[in-house]
């Protein structure tokens, strides 16, 4: 049973979605707007938050923004719009997945179950062992694997979550073909329920964040991406 808190100004939608959370036999706390929302993060502990983007006084993404200064937590973005600009908003401030309104409550809790799985497996694997310090430097590009760190020219590049995952798994794999279903199995979690184009969302992200060296970064029609060392 995971605590889940909707953020929505539409009250129906959170009676929707809180309808079938008990179903699943989720508990479930409701805030109607951004600053709400925000108070509850810091006074509660949630296992993840389901937000809208369009709210008054405070929108969804300037409360992810806030959310994200001092807390971690899962969070999934609903949005009536589908615009490739919305998911990339959403995704550079951190956010685990996005939903497009309308959309069936029971893939939403799909979602949200796929999201906690693997948030609880990285947990997991992380408290078993310490990890040895990895580092990876190919030209001008500098991965530090274990400290989450990528360095491009010898300067910092700051990247969402799952984009240092992206990056980092394509170069432990580099001059290989990677067909969308492998990254999103492997990057996103084999149980990976969504939209594939989110793969894609993130592959212009990374590819921005690498500047001069996204060329690295090569397009197989029909199949996925491959990272070439040697381009």
């Amino acid at each position: 049973m995971y605590k889940i808190l909707v953020v929505d100004d539409e009250e129906k939608i959170r009676t929707l979605i809180g309808k079938y959370a008990a179903f699943e036999g989720h508990e479930i706390d409701e805030a109607g707007d951004g600053m709400k929302a925000i108070k509850k993060c810091r006074e509660n502990k949630y296992d993840i938050v389901i937000i809208d983007i369009m709210m008054p006084e405070l929108d969804g993404f300037s409360t992810c923004r806030e959310i994200r200064k001092f807390s971690d937590i899962p969070i999934i973005m609903l949005s009536a719009r589908g615009e490739e600009y919305d998911k990339i908003n959403g995704f550079e401030l951190g956010i685990d997945d996005y939903v497009v309104k309308p959309f069936s409550p029971k893939e939403l809790m799909l979602r949200v179950e796929a999201i906690m799985k693997r948030t609880k497996g990285a947990s997991s694997s992380g408290a078993q062992s310490e990890p040895k310090h990895e580092i990876i430097e190919l030209g001008g590009i500098k991965a530090d694997i274990t400290a989450r760190l990528v360095y491009i020219d010898g300067k910092r590049v700051d990247m969402s979550p799952k984009e240092y995952d992206l990056f980092f798994y394509m170069l432990k794999n580099r001059n290989i073909a990677l067909s969308r279903n492998r990254l999103l199995s492997e990057v996103w979690g084999y149980d990976f329920y969504g939209d594939d184009r989110t793969l894609d969302t993130h592959i212009k992200l990374l590819r921005r964040s690498l500047g001069l060296y996204a060329k690295h970064i090569t397009t197989l029609r029909g199949v996925g991406y491959r990272f070439d060392e040697n381009v």
